[in-house]
């Protein structure tokens, strides 16, 4: 369930002077699944007992919010009503109900994950996830004795095709002749969908499979075959403790802390398109490794992960699609806005519905 801000939007107006509640904070969340999903909302959930120990207050939380307006508004207003003035959402399609909120109640804050409207005490936030894949992908390149490997996809969206290619460049770090065969489910979480994907993948010799989908089901088909696997949102040897090499897994409450200590602290200033959150802030990280990573090849992805932590930039050029375009030149990093529109792929990636 995953969809975020797109930085080539047109920026709202802000006032000069920043957001202030009018009393202390009082925080609320919305989840758009339930808290023990395994996966997307299970991050969220988990992050906000950590924020909770660290601002020393509890938070209300409702679970189960679906995309629809008529969902979304009476579940926040309810929490408003109740005294709440800081509320997050954890849904791109809470956009536009949050942005109607955002307007209604102007004495309130809004966070949304992965949303896309921002405005004055509104503020969309996601995570640069190519980062954490790209060391997942290392650690499957070098798990991998073939260089082929699998990805099951959700949609050929930017969010989804930057971890895709990442996944693909990390791997090629290690092993310059690795591939990756990717197949779409068409859904964030269709555990059917994405079993049959992962069977396809390992009957066509894939022997690591990545994943940007929901559920943990990649994982437990690659341990049932005999294989291994990168997993997404959180640490997936819970589920496939043999077969998980690396996890992408959020880090929500890295940044969801220090932002609501920003509210607090008044003069809150939403950034105008939006929060993209590397690793450094609080976005992703990594969590693993299996043993099947070999000891020498671990301590290149810690280096290498050190290295992001500092800046260094995964989509560098110079760099090339699939077909020879040049998308990088010599120097050049890729932009946010090409990020979010990311719509082809470098070499190696072989893509399939």
């Amino acid at each position: 369930m995953v969809l975020a801000t797109c930085a080539g939007a047109s920026a709202p107006a802000f006032a000069a002077d920043g957001f202030t509640l009018k009393d202390k904070p009082k925080i609320a969340m919305l989840y758009y699944g339930p808290k023990n999903d395994g996966g997307w909302t299970q991050a969220f959930d988990e992050a906000r007992v950590k924020i909770e120990k660290e601002l020393g207050q509890k938070i209300q939380f409702v679970e189960n919010v679906p995309e629809d307006a008529s969902a979304i508004k009476p579940a926040a207003e309810k929490f408003i009503q109740r005294g709440a003035n800081i509320v997050i959402g954890t849904a791109f399609g809470y956009s536009d109900s949050f942005k109607e909120l955002a307007a209604k109640y102007p004495q309130v804050a809004f966070l949304n994950g992965s949303g896309t409207t921002n405005a004055a005490n509104l503020q969309a936030f996601y995570g640069r996830t190519y980062e954490s894949h790209y060391l997942c992908g290392m650690a499957a390149g070098a798990a991998s004795k073939t260089g082929k490997l699998g990805f099951v996809a959700a949609n050929p969206f930017g969010v989804v095709n930057w971890t895709v290619n990442a996944f693909a460049l990390g791997a090629q770090k290690v092993n310059p002749a690795a591939t990756v065969n990717v197949i779409y489910t068409g859904t964030w979480h269709d555990p059917v969908k994405e079993r049959a994907a992962a069977m396809a993948l390992i009957d066509q010799g894939a022997e690591v499979i990545g994943q940007h989908v929901d559920s943990p089901t990649p994982q437990i088909v690659a341990q049932e075959r005999g294989k291994y696997g990168t997993g997404h949102h959180r640490d997936l040897r819970q589920f496939a403790p043999k077969a998980t090499l690396c996890s992408s897994v959020w880090t929500w409450e890295k940044y969801l802390a220090p932002e609501i200590k920003k509210i607090a602290a008044g003069n809150w200033k939403p950034a105008p398109y939006g929060a993209f959150i590397p690793m450094s802030q609080g976005g992703t990280d990594i969590a693993g490794f299996g043993p099947a990573v070999p000891a020498d090849k671990v301590k290149v992805i810690q280096a290498e992960r050190e290295a992001i932590m500092k800046g260094k930039q995964v989509y560098a050029g110079p760099l090339s699609d699939r077909d020879g375009k040049e998308r990088v030149p010599a120097g050049g990093v890729l932009s946010d806005a090409d990020l979010w529109k990311m719509d082809w792929y470098v070499k190696g990636v072989i893509t399939q519905k």
